[in-house]
């Protein structure tokens, strides 16, 4: 997990050289035009992003709500989708301001919050059945750790630039990095670990949380703080899918679609909606097509992610920011190389992962077609995600020096 926020922290490094946002900073390696091909992979995965938080924070709020006494039915579930829709659409158009203040807030809560459920619930962890548990296999745990990796920092970092933007050019590389990995995995090192524990403990509490993963873990507190956490956990959830869905907004914009960053918010918010409502009142379970989902998309965004970061790495100055927006300019409209990249590592990545879910995310079972040269004890492993970054970063790097030393002579030109 430290090492997905890590790369997170090399990404960020690109807001503060070029002030602009993510993918428009992609157009260096992908070229002006070419961007649009990993812009549509990191849309998709900010929506799906989006979704799952949006798809949490109603199931948390309808399990709270029946917990504390309302009757079975669609009323409570079809409530909480309009409210969580329109609190996060509603934040995100906004603008970026009103969503740092939101955050200022929601961090000192939610860390309160957090720390009291801790402290409420440590008695409930049993030791013993913990132990117990078998160990998993050598491809099991690269699998957990890749999920996680996918789940945590990878699954944000088409977007860890957005914010980055704004700091000083004279801000040290070395001090965004850090804490960016630092910032990044602490709390969530800390929070998954505890979780492992509860979940450990109870094997129908394990089970639960794959439904719905945030109300399973508030059943088990007293009932008097049920409401100060399910307001929390919605507030942070709302929070999390309003960055995203700002930044999303912002990738829409440089796919070549000319409409205010508040429209394209409402397009996604409308998206974000309609997947909530699939999920939860028409799919089997939340997790399986959730998990299904950060793995395929995981593919080209680690790829994506180690082409940019050789390209970040491979320069010696500042981004030219006019240049950014020119296909005639330095970094031209396509630039074939990294898009050839692109290709082959997902299509090598996709068949060295391998859909779990067979059932429940049935569209993905196409996976996985490259494993029998590796061997099928590595299915779990999803190996795919990795292989994608380390070659995509090694190819680009090896491929790409040249092309980099012609933009950066091109003194004269925007």
């Amino acid at each position: 997990m430290t090492f997905s926020f890590f790369l997170c922290g090399l990404i960020a490094v690109a807001g503060k050289r070029g002030s602009a946002p993510t993918m428009v900073l992609s157009r260096a390696a992908f070229g002006v035009h070419g961007q649009k091909v990993p812009g549509i992979v990191s849309w998709l995965t900010s929506i799906g992003w989006e979704t799952s938080l949006s798809i949490m924070a109603v199931l948390a709020t309808t399990t709270v709500i029946r917990q504390l006494g309302a009757e079975p039915g669609l009323a409570v579930p079809v409530a909480a989708t309009v409210i969580v829709a329109a609190l996060i659409v509603g934040a995100s158009v906004l603008g970026y301001h009103t969503i740092m203040k939101l955050q200022s807030v929601l961090t000192w809560l939610t860390g309160a919050i957090t720390v009291l459920y801790v402290l409420l619930t440590v008695p409930q962890i049993d030791w013993a059945a913990v132990q117990a548990i078998p160990a998993g296999s050598t491809g099991a745990v690269i699998g957990a750790l890749v999920m996680v990796m996918t789940g945590f920092g990878l699954g944000w970092i088409n977007i860890a630039a957005d914010w980055s933007r704004y700091q000083r050019r004279d801000t040290p590389d070395s001090a965004i990095i850090f804490w960016n990995t630092f910032g990044g995995a602490v709390a969530p090192v800390l929070l998954i670990i505890f979780g492992l524990l509860i979940a450990g403990s109870d094997p129908t509490l394990a089970e639960a949380i794959a439904d719905d993963p945030i109300g399973a873990l508030a059943v088990i507190l007293p009932t008097w703080v049920l409401v100060p956490f399910l307001l929390t956990a919605v507030l942070a959830l709302v929070s999390g899918a309003v960055l995203g869905i700002y930044s999303s907004g912002l990738t829409l914009i440089t796919l070549g679609i000319n409409i205010p960053r508040p429209a394209a918010a409402a397009i996604d918010g409308l998206i974000l909606t309609a997947g909530t409502i699939y999920v939860v009142f028409f799919a089997q379970s939340f997790l399986g097509p959730f998990q299904s989902f950060l793995i395929t998309l995981g593919v080209p965004l680690a790829s994506w992610a180690g082409i940019l970061i050789a390209d970040i790495f491979s320069r010696t100055q500042d981004y030219d920011e006019a240049a950014l927006y020119d296909a005639d300019g330095r970094y031209g409209a396509v630039d074939w190389a990294s898009i050839a990249i692109m290709a082959i590592a997902s299509v090598v990545g996709w068949g060295l992962v391998v859909n779990a879910f067979a059932e429940e995310a049935a569209w993905n079972n196409w996976q996985g077609y490259l494993l029998p040269l590796v061997g099928e004890h590595w299915a779990d492993a999803n190996l795919g995600v990795l292989v994608a970054l380390v070659f995509s970063f090694v190819a680009a790097w090896l491929a790409r020096r040249g092309t980099i030393r012609r933009q950066e002579g091109c003194k004269g030109q925007n």
